[in-house]
């Protein structure tokens, strides 16, 4: 039974995160538009995915606490992935508009900064130089991980209950932990990967509405899970 349960977390962890878009799309699309680095793209990924097996985890925890059955805590995961999936779409298109915002106010390519106190003006087809965004870079990973704390896991609630109530409880921590970690390590191949594709194609015409097609890309990713139930 042991082999059988870990092999199934591990595949089901592995298909669960592959077809969901939201685990890695949104990651991919705002490092494309906010120019983050690898090492900030996967340390926000790797993060945001602790957030999402560690939410789930703790409610099944919880569950077993009170004496609840997996239907009920499954019922739970389903109202928490709705809002989630539903927070990410509002989080995209907010994101979109502001994009769009800012897209139409940079006339003829022509733009306004504040940077280190002082105001100027350059064009975005002129050479690149840095505006650290720290403020606009915090914003978007505490969306990021609010939305991944509150989007659940639903395989990882039976898969640990199920030892756990029978009082195996090193098993149900061991499934756990193969499961938590089959998801992060797809998360962040899936995101490299992406990062790997995205470096070898040229997206210069849209730089100017990148942050609105980012928005975009992360409110589809929110509408595919509510559509198809991933």
């Amino acid at each position: 039974m042991d082999g059988l349960l870990l092999s199934a977390a591990a595949g089901v962890a592995f298909l669960h995160t592959i077809m969901g878009p939201d685990h890695y799309l949104p990651f991919l699309m705002l490092a494309a538009a906010r120019k983050w680095s690898w090492t900030r793209t996967l340390a926000v990924a790797g993060i945001c995915g602790l957030g999402h097996v560690a939410g789930s985890l703790l409610l099944g925890v919880a569950g077993l606490a009170i004496g609840a059955s997996v239907a009920n805590v499954d019922q739970i995961q389903a109202w928490r992935g709705d809002w989630a999936a539903w927070l990410l779409v509002a989080f995209g298109f907010a994101y979109a508009m502001w994009g769009l915002r800012i897209a139409l106010r940079n006339k003829r390519d022509l733009q306004a900064h504040r940077h280190m106190g002082h105001v100027h003006i350059h064009q975005h087809a002129s050479e690149p130089h840095g505006h650290d965004d720290t403020n606009g870079d915090t914003l978007t990973f505490w969306m990021l991980l609010l939305v991944f704390v509150l989007g659940p896991c639903e395989p990882l609630v039976p898969l640990f209950i199920l030892p756990a109530s029978r009082g195996l409880w090193d098993l149900a921590l061991l499934t756990a932990v193969v499961f938590s970690v089959v998801t992060l390590v797809t998360m962040l191949s899936l995101t490299a990967l992406g990062m790997a594709g995205l470096e070898r194609l040229s997206f210069r015409w849209t730089e100017k509405w990148g942050h609105a097609l980012a928005g975009v890309a992360v409110a589809t990713s929110g509408l595919v899970v509510i559509l198809f139930e991933l």
